[in-house]
């Protein structure tokens, strides 16, 4: 993810992702934060990272595999995608390869559960805690959205304000993927990341204020999960455009099959199926749309502008459908 990828690029340094040997594999998790959508220019703020994961081999390799082999990259993703630290014996146990961390990708909306029900969780807190008045839902929604900023280390932000100003004159295919993997924030890249946040912020408000806490917690929640599955297909309909030297993270999300398709669909489904379970009705259906007509856009402007995607794409994509889900919600109601 160039400068911020959610997947090959490198996030605000240029550079991302994990080598082929694990020193470099270790490397790469450590300093995800400079790989991917994160630290814009400074290479400081990415997420945590964990301790020294092992390469599996022979013995230890067999033992990991099986009916547990799916929570080992989920862990991976969840390491990679956020701040929280997978350590000591968690790590052991979890291990790591370069095709371990390619397969973490179908665990994207898994990510979204964590970080959707945090965020949630952290909003339905402050709205109960605040007084009765009308700015208290704006007051969590600001808040709540930088908790999710600072969970994922803004690694989606970052992508998106480096798509934007890739993509946002009029330059050929060449100049725009240099454009992205400049450390520099522009002008283009600027605009797009306060009008994105501002526009999160008061849609959510909004959700608080027409269908009450309880519905705009779980909008939250699904619009994590949900904006975490569109990317998927973009890598699984789309080459990777970056530059393989310097995306170091590359092999994360080059590209991914159907069954990793299936397992981020299956994460997504079982998620939307607690939100309607829980608030049934139709909106829900209206706001999925939204984020599929966010996808569809950014599928044909990258398609268009860079013949392929990079991590930058796939950060400004997962923020592009988490603001259409809300919107598309809000109409609905």
């Amino acid at each position: 993810m160039e400068r911020g990828d959610f997947d090959p690029g490198s996030h605000g340094t240029g550079s991302a992702g994990p080598p082929a040997a694990s020193p470099q594999g270790e490397d790469a998790l450590r300093r995800r934060g400079e790989s991917m959508h994160i630290s814009r220019g400074t290479g400081s703020a990415g997420p945590l990272a964990a301790a020294p994961l092992p390469q599996e081999g022979g013995d230890d390799a067999q033992r990991r595999t099986g009916v547990f082999l799916s929570f080992r990259h989920f862990f991976i993703a969840l390491q990679f995608f956020t701040r929280i630290p997978v350590t000591g014996r968690l790590a052991d146990w979890v291990g790591f390869s370069p095709a371990m961390l390619r397969a973490s990708a179908a665990h994207f909306p898994g990510v979204g559960w964590v970080v959707g029900g945090l965020t949630a969780a952290v909003f339905a807190g402050l709205l109960t805690l605040l007084p009765a008045q009308p700015a208290a839902p704006w007051v969590a929604a600001v808040l709540s959205t930088a908790f999710s900023v600072w969970l994922t280390g803004a690694f989606h932000e970052d992508g998106l304000a480096d798509t934007a100003d890739g993509l946002g004159g009029a330059v050929n295919r060449e100049r725009a993927l240099a454009i992205m993997k400049d450390s520099r924030i522009g002008s283009y890249g600027a605009v797009a990341l306060v009008l994105a946040l501002l526009c999160k912020a008061a849609l959510i408000a909004l959700l608080a204020q027409a269908g009450g806490l309880l519905l705009a917690s779980a909008a939250l929640f699904a619009a994590h999960v949900s904006s975490r599955l569109m990317p998927l297909f973009i890598i699984r309909t789309l080459p990777h455009v970056g530059d393989t030297p310097q995306s170091k993270s590359k092999p994360l999300a080059e590209s991914i099959g159907n069954a990793g398709v299936f397992t981020g669909v299956l994460w997504w489904a079982l998620a939307m199926g607690l939100v309607v379970s829980l608030l049934p009705a139709l909106h829900w259906f209206a706001a999925v749309l939204g984020a599929l007509l966010g996808l569809a856009w950014m599928w044909r402007l990258l398609s268009r502008r860079l013949q392929g995607f990079t991590g930058d794409g796939l950060g400004a994509t997962q923020q592009v459908c988490e603001l259409a889900f809300y919107l598309a919600l809000a109409l609905a109601l």
